[in-house]
């Protein structure tokens, strides 16, 4: 070959020994995008982009600390949690990451470990995805003075002046303050309007703004400002000090989202020159109400006309999945068009502030129920949802995998601050230890184990801020409590599982721990998801009949103890029982798996029916008089717990044969068919009348949920000897007050029963 035609040649092998190779310290660019169901929100298939192609993560060794790095990358503060086997569906092109390995630290997905670009032995199967928690941060704009722009992020508080404002919990009334560049401003009182009262009190929490004569704090101000001891004059005189003026209409759910000026604009000039700081006074939620005590102010505006609402599923205070009250049954939204106005008056509706987060694409699990509305429109003045403009979700062909959720701001209730976890492996695990006033002084000490169970756990977690509870701890040798705290100082500790603190379930007067805590203090373990299991309340209704069975087929069922006791005294195998045997398919509908919490080494064989129990008990079937006595009774040992379908071609997980493993994935459900044994309730020794068919999932409360309120399954039932008749099936929380009393009312009466 010519030498000069070899010399471009040269030259390039030479440029390209000479480029300094990559390092650890410069990784390669890339970019991230969440894709598939749940697109439009927060969550969705993790797809990159590298040398200019898009590709995918596989879920091997994927974990939170990688989800974590990822969120932020894509400008989120942080991950709720992520999803294995394609549950966003599958992606295209190459599996650019295997065995991603983070420490949570990095700023990007590049910067961890892993098997190397492109190297991967995935399939799409595989392709992980994953939630990230809080709003996509914007990027704060900086504002000149003399400037009219949208505000950044701003964080703003009330400062207590008077004595018994700085005393109250959660503080109402004070001198509004912003922070801005990381230093805390006060806002003129020039033009401060009862718009901005309202943003501002939304903002922190409050559902309303209170009535507030400014003139005492203007008698407070000109004596400090006369004072020469204080350095109000001084600090007032400085345009640092100030904010100008904020343009608030009093329909933006955060005061970040109103118009602020800096300075007066033109010419330099003092920002404040002759007003006052800014004050409010804002009214609580009846939530946040002290007992016994009314807040300040104005009373609270008499209730608007319109349906009820209410959250479900939420870890927090002020969370949750959006449920309306019409026609008597509870329904969802559709999360089309849901925004943060139409959430907001949702949020003040129920007595909590304006909205952080507008959710949709079930973001807060789904519903089995109806959906009652969609194209939700509100102009955020509303004082109810059902002011607001909407259609009839039927129409819309809205589905459940659109079920609008809120996160609402709540008021600063300093709960978090008397409870924390001690000895953990993570933050969300420990000993609970509690302050608590001991002779007249507050101390830390831990809480007795005894009785300690799920619902006491829940409200530590949710008073701590994070999460479900997945377990209570009755003991707690493993983990080492803090010194300050060995003293056992709450016992006797039952709640209802909806309290804000833990410091407000009923408990001993005296302290009284008969195991003497140490060991047997109380702990928890928290998560930041959970399953929600629901059963299908209309296909028990259809499913229902009566079958008499032969003793001679019923041998397997009575050695686990599925027939009533009078079977023990009947002579085997001669005679039959009378069984009502009915279908059950139960839904995951929350946001993580539901599994068994012992391991595949505690599950118990059985040998007549050859196969294991990972949960002994796990649906309770009774029957039970209009008065709520129980006539009959069944129950299901979960002896195979797997994915029979799931919603929108999600994968399934979970199969049973070959010994393995049990579970119900989120979005799928476990069918019991009525032709296996257990499945039914002996009625044999039941008289003929009216009777409350009723089933409960997880009775024992084995496995944490997000909701239990779901977990129970009604039905009118009518037996008349031979036939048995099923109606009016639904779940436990399905239906208004007003029409469960209804139905009581209706059955009473058939019977005559007083």
């Amino acid at each position: 070959m010519p030498v000069a035609a070899a010399l471009p040649a040269l030259l390039q092998l030479l440029l390209l020994l000479l480029r300094p190779a990559p390092t650890q310290a410069q990784p390669p660019e890339i970019q991230l995008r969440l894709v598939g169901a749940g697109t439009g929100g927060r969550e969705g298939r993790l797809e990159l982009r590298y040398q200019g192609t898009w590709g995918t993560v596989c879920d091997d060794d994927f974990d939170i600390h990688a989800a974590a790095v990822a969120c932020r990358e894509l400008g989120f503060e942080g991950a709720e949690t992520w999803s294995h086997s394609a549950t966003y569906g599958r992606g295209e092109g190459p599996v650019w990451l295997d065995n991603v390995r983070c420490s949570g630290t990095e700023s990007s997905l590049a910067q961890c470990g892993s098997n190397g670009w492109g190297v991967s032995d995935c399939q799409h199967s595989e392709d992980v995805g994953v939630v990230c928690s809080g709003p996509l941060l914007p990027r704060a704009p900086s504002l000149a003075s003399g400037a009219r722009l949208q505000g950044s992020r701003l964080e703003v508080r009330i400062k207590p002046v008077l004595a018994w404002a700085k005393l109250s919990v959660p503080v109402t009334e004070g001198v509004v303050e912003v922070k801005y560049e990381g230093r805390w401003r006060q806002v003129c009182d020039a033009g401060w309007t009862r718009n901005n009262s309202r943003v501002v009190c939304g903002t922190l929490g409050f559902p309303h703004e209170g009535h507030l004569d400014t003139s005492f704090y203007r008698k407070l101000w000109n004596l400090k400002l006369k004072d020469p001891l204080s350095s109000l004059k001084t600090l007032s005189q400085k345009n640092t000090f100030w904010i100008h003026r904020f343009g608030c209409l009093g329909t933006e759910p955060h005061l970040s989202q109103c118009p602020l000026q800096l300075a007066p604009l033109g010419r330099p000039r003092p920002t404040c020159p002759r007003g006052m700081h800014a004050v409010v006074r804002c009214v609580p939620g009846p939530e946040f109400q002290k007992a016994k005590t009314k807040a300040k102010g104005k009373p609270l505006r008499k209730a608007a006309k319109g349906p009820a609402v209410r959250l479900r599923a939420g870890a927090q205070v002020g969370e949750g999945r959006v449920e309306v009250l019409l026609h008597g049954q509870w329904g969802t939204v559709c999360g089309q068009s849901w925004d943060l106005q139409a959430a907001s008056v949702v949020c003040r509706q129920l007595g909590y502030g304006t909205a952080r987060e507008a959710l949709a694409s079930a973001q807060m699990g789904q519903s089995l129920g109806p959906m009652h509305l969609a194209e939700v429109r509100c102009s955020g003045y509303e004082r109810v949802l059902g002011e607001c403009s909407f259609q009839e979700a039927a129409q819309s062909g809205c589905g459940h995998e659109a079920d609008a959720a809120v996160r609402c701001h709540v008021p600063h209730m300093g709960y978090e601050s008397q409870v924390r976890l001690a000895g953990g492996r993570s933050p969300e695990e420990g000993v609970v230890e509690v302050l608590v006033p001991v002779a007249g002084a507050l101390k830390w000490g831990s809480v007795c184990g005894a009785h300690w169970g799920l619902n006491e756990a829940m409200v530590v977690c949710r008073q701590l801020g994070v999460g479900f509870a997945s377990q209570a701890h009755q003991e707690t040798w493993y983990w080492p409590g803090s010194r300050d705290a060995g003293e056992v100082v709450l016992s006797g500790v039952r709640c209802a599982g909806t309290e804000l603190s833990l410091q407000q379930c009923q408990h001993h007067g005296p302290v009284h721990c008969p195991t003497g805590g140490g060991r047997f203090s109380a702990g928890v373990s928290c998560t930041r998801t959970a399953p929600d299991l629901v059963m299908n309340a209309q296909l028990v209704q259809e499913t229902a009949y009566l079958e008499d069975r032969p003793l001679s087929l019923l041998s397997c069922a009575h050695e686990e103890s599925c027939l009533s006791s009078s079977a023990d005294h009947m002579d085997w195998p001669y005679g039959h029982r009378r069984l009502l045997r009915f279908s059950s398919q139960i839904h995951n509908l929350g946001r993580a798996d539901f599994r068994p919490r012992a391991g595949r080494h505690a599950w118990v064989w059985h040998q007549c029916h050859q196969h294991y129990h990972s949960i002994e008990v796990f649906t309770h079937y009774d029957l039970l008089t209009l008065n709520g006595t129980k006539v009959a009774e069944g129950h299901k040992a979960s002896f195979c717990l797997e994915d029979s379908n799931c919603h929108g071609g999600r994968q399934r997980s979970f199969a049973c044969a070959n010994f393995g493993e049990q579970g119900v994935s989120m979005s799928c459900w476990d069918t019991y068919r009525h032709d296996i044994d257990c499945q039914w309730i002996d009625i044999t020794d039941v008289r003929p009348g009216s009777y409350i068919f009723q089933v409960i999932v997880n009775p024992l409360r084995d496995v944490a949920e997000s909701d239990f309120s779901n977990n129970v399954v009604r039905c009118q039932c009518k037996y008349d000897g031979q036939h048995i008749w099923m109606h009016a099936c639904h779940t436990g929380d399905a239906h208004g007050a007003d029409v469960l009393s209804v139905m009581e009312q209706q059955q009473r009466l058939a019977t005559n029963l007083v």
